[in-house]
């Protein structure tokens, strides 16, 4: 199926808010909690990394900051995402590459990634892809190569804060707790499924979790 045929969720809910993508995120406090979701993953000089639902490329073009010879790789569905994405890797004269495509049909060959990103994107995913998503991160992976997943978990929904409620009241954010996930991430092949710890920042409860392939 091609891209321009699947649906798929803009990084911002609607391409129109896409512009007000980026300083949203930021006010939120999402960029501390991707710095705290790399500093956990320790990746080394020249390995490989991706970015899963990299959206506007922000968290990809920190990573090739922090790492310089690290190769790193954001794939997102939205075509208006990547363009700014690119962009953006362009004006700071960093080389990262952009790839349309889905988290559940990843199109890279097996064993090819050290570490394999998905931050504040594991949500939006449908129910019937978020096993199947964690199955291709496992393929891409090579042997002890791991994963590093930040998301919102369901617990939001019942805040206090109208905005943490409203970023929970998604009817996919329904299956999204910790041990949901860890199972799935089991099921998946990948090993040694764990949280690493959580935060609750203004848009409601977030989650640290990790797991490796084996070998």
């Amino acid at each position: 199926m091609s891209h321009a045929t699947r649906a798929y969720l803009p990084a911002a809910g609607l391409d129109l808010f896409l512009p007000l993508y980026d300083p949203l995120v930021k006010l939120l406090g999402a960029d501390r909690a991707r710095k705290k979701l790399f500093e956990q993953a320790t990746v080394q000089p020249h390995q490989r990394v991706l970015d899963i639902g990299s959206g506007t490329g922000t968290f990809a073009v920190a990573i090739k900051r922090w790492v310089p010879s690290a190769v790193v790789i954001g794939l997102d569905p939205d075509p208006k995402a990547l363009a700014r994405s690119r962009r953006k890797a362009d004006r700071a004269g960093l080389s990262i590459r952009f790839d349309q495509g889905f988290a559940n049909a990843l199109p890279y060959s097996d064993t090819y990634f050290d570490r394999v990103f998905s931050s504040l994107m594991f949500h939006h995913l449908p129910r019937d892809t978020k096993l199947a998503t964690l199955r291709e991160v496992r393929r891409v992976l090579k042997p002890g190569g791991s994963l590093h997943l930040l998301d919102f978990v369901q617990e939001g929904a019942q805040s206090h804060n109208p905005l943490a409620r409203w970023i929970h009241s998604s009817e996919r954010m329904q299956d999204n707790s910790c041990e949901q996930i860890l199972d799935w991430m089991h099921e998946a092949g990948l090993v040694e499924p764990r949280m690493l710890g959580s935060d609750q920042p203004i848009f409601g409860k977030i989650i640290y979790l990790t797991a490796r392939s084996s070998g």
